[in-house]
């Protein structure tokens, strides 16, 4: 996919989908990013310089947190989890990109008059 074809993320929707990427277990940053860009069928580009303010910000509120390990080509690596806190965000915020995506879906398929 060319580089004009991807998306880039909205401040909060960053924040959703690393906690979705990190649902099902811990990660570390570069694996985030890799997973959602691989999920979004590379539509999706994180870049490092959003990446990592986000995480920062999520551990912050509590919503993930932080632990050094060793990554699968054996460097240091941080490796982010989800807490118990950022499970019911995670869920609270699905909730409201949910109702988003569909009001806007709605107004984008209705058949609304030009104005006049």
């Amino acid at each position: 996919m060319s580089t004009k074809d991807r998306i880039e993320l909205l401040q909060g929707t960053l924040d959703l989908l690393i906690l979705r990427t990190l649902q099902p277990g811990p990660a570390h940053g570069h694996a985030i990013a890799k997973a959602i860009e691989r999920t979004s069928a590379d539509v999706l580009q994180v870049e490092q310089g959003s990446l990592y303010p986000a995480l920062h910000r999520l551990i912050k509120r509590g919503w993930i947190a932080a632990e050094d390990g060793t990554s699968e080509n054996n460097r240091r690596a941080k490796f982010y989890r989800l807490t118990a806190k950022g499970r019911k965000q995670l869920s609270v915020e699905t909730g409201k990109w949910d109702k988003l995506a569909g009001a806007i879906a709605r107004i984008l398929h209705s058949s609304m008059e030009e104005p006049s």
